[in-house]
Formats: C-alpha cells, structure tokens, sequence
C-alpha cells in the first residue's frame, strides 16, 4: 500500500492566541509550529495564509472546545465562526476535532519539563495545537487500519449470494 503523503494544520483558537501545529509528511507525528497574538481576522488570515502557503497545507485541523458535558458552548461557536470565515478565506477544507482538555495536557507536559504554565502561555497554545492535530492523525490512521484490514478480509471470500460470511455467527 503506497502511503500518501499529508499536509495538515493544526490550530488551537482562542481569544487571545491561536496556537499552530504542523505534521511530517507521513502524517505520523504532530509537532507545535508557532504561536500566532490575535489581531483583525485579516492579521490573523496573513500569519495563517503564510504558514499554509510555505507547509502546502491541504486540510486545517481545528480544536472545538466543547463543554464538558459535550455541548457547543459559547467559545465553541465563536471558534465554528471563526473557522468557517479562515476556511472560506483560504479556501482549504476544515475538519474539527474535539479539544477539551488538551489546554489541560499541555500544560501537564509543561510541569514534566519543570516549564511553569504561567509563564509559557503561548507554549500551551502550540502545544494544545500539537495534541488536537495528532489526535486527528491517530484518528485517520486508525480508519485507514481498519479501512485496509476490511479489505484484506474480503479478499479472495467466495461469493455467497452477496450475503455477508459474518451474518451467520452473529445470529
């Protein structure tokens, strides 16, 4: 099987920040680009458009902070706007990931470098975007295992009146 190259971003927007991750061309692993300080939507469209530009960006990741309880809250329609006018303005396709607690890990990845949290607020952010973006890739490899392992499985099968070999041992 011949492995596509991928280009992804990652970002982690917030209302100050908006943290940006990049990945190796194998879609292996996610690491923490920069950190973008919020200005206008268009300063905010120029950082983003040069960093897509420069990594030949396909697809933009993008933490949605849900609630806890797993609804859309405030922030997380702000991020949806925000997202669908940096999308429309680059023309690349968004895909969502959900990001609650990554906020939480970065900052638990700062204490085991002895880093303090508060004085590294932009790190978080980067960091934040390194684990929305790697939790998507994991997510893709995944289906594309499971994709390939179903494929594999249905080779060289007899057909069977197109019924399913399976069916039988789940009755």
């Amino acid at each position: 099987m011949v492995q596509r190259r991928i280009s992804a971003l990652g970002l982690d927007v917030g209302r100050k920040r908006i943290g940006v991750a990049g990945c190796d061309g194998t879609g292996l692993i996610a690491t923490g680009l920069t950190t973008i300080e919020r200005g206008s939507f268009q300063d905010d469209v120029a950082a983003i458009r040069t960093i897509v530009a420069n990594r030949q960006v396909e697809v933009l990741v993008i933490g949605l902070p849900f609630t806890m309880s797993g609804e859309l809250g405030f922030q997380a329609k702000q991020v949806q706007k925000f997202a669908t006018r940096l999308a429309q303005a680059l023309q690349l396709p968004i895909e969502y990931v959900d990001e609650r607690l990554t906020s939480f890990q970065a900052e638990q990845l700062l204490h085991a470098e002895n880093r303090s949290p508060s004085r590294h607020k932009a790190l978080i952010d980067r960091k934040a975007a390194a684990i929305i973006l790697q939790q998507w890739l994991d997510e893709k490899r995944a289906h594309r295992r499971d994709e390939s392992n179903d494929g594999a499985n249905n080779d060289g099968e007899s057909d069977n009146g197109g019924s399913n070999s399976n069916e039988s041992t789940n009755l």
